[in-house]
């Protein structure tokens, strides 16, 4: 497979072009798998500012009683949208929903707690503590691929 990279300055998100000699499924896979990709910024609000920050910057996503919450090394801010919004909006590869109210940046977690009860407890940027919902285990475990070597039996 090429892959050519050109750079157009003024251009807001990347625009993906396939040039093939005939028309497969796995041509269709790879389209619809790159047009799920976001790249863009996540709309914040936090200290009477409206922000719009990399996803990179983010360590987590999740619910407060309030609305949604996104939380950066830096700091805590409001975010306009849902999680099931954010879950579509995000890059699919780097986050991923450990709860019906959380979302995790996999690229800041720096541990993984497996419990004997059978909780995961991961840590993100060596200070901060999200819990896997029963709901979403077998997603993460896959996910983390924690399988039979860690204690656990795929099922």
């Amino acid at each position: 497979m090429e892959v050519e990279i050109r750079l157009e300055s003024g251009r807001k998100e990347p625009k993906v072009v396939i040039l093939a000699g005939e028309d497969s499924g796995e041509l269709r896979r790879l389209a619809e798998s790159l047009s799920r990709l976001s790249l863009g910024p996540v709309p914040v609000s936090g200290g009477g500012e409206k922000l719009l920050l990399p996803q990179e910057e983010f360590l987590r996503f999740y619910t407060d009683g309030k609305g949604v919450s996104a939380q950066t090394r830096s700091g805590t801010y409001g975010v306009p949208l849902r999680l099931y919004e954010l879950e579509e909006r995000l890059d699919a590869a780097r986050f991923v929903r450990i709860s019906n109210g959380e979302i995790v940046n996999l690229d800041r977690v720096t541990a993984v707690d497996l419990s004997l009860s059978g909780t995961i407890r991961m840590t993100l940027d060596g200070t901060v503590h999200a819990y896997v919902s029963r709901r979403y285990m077998k997603k993460i475990r896959e996910t983390l691929n924690l399988g039979r070597r860690n204690g656990y039996e795929n099922k």
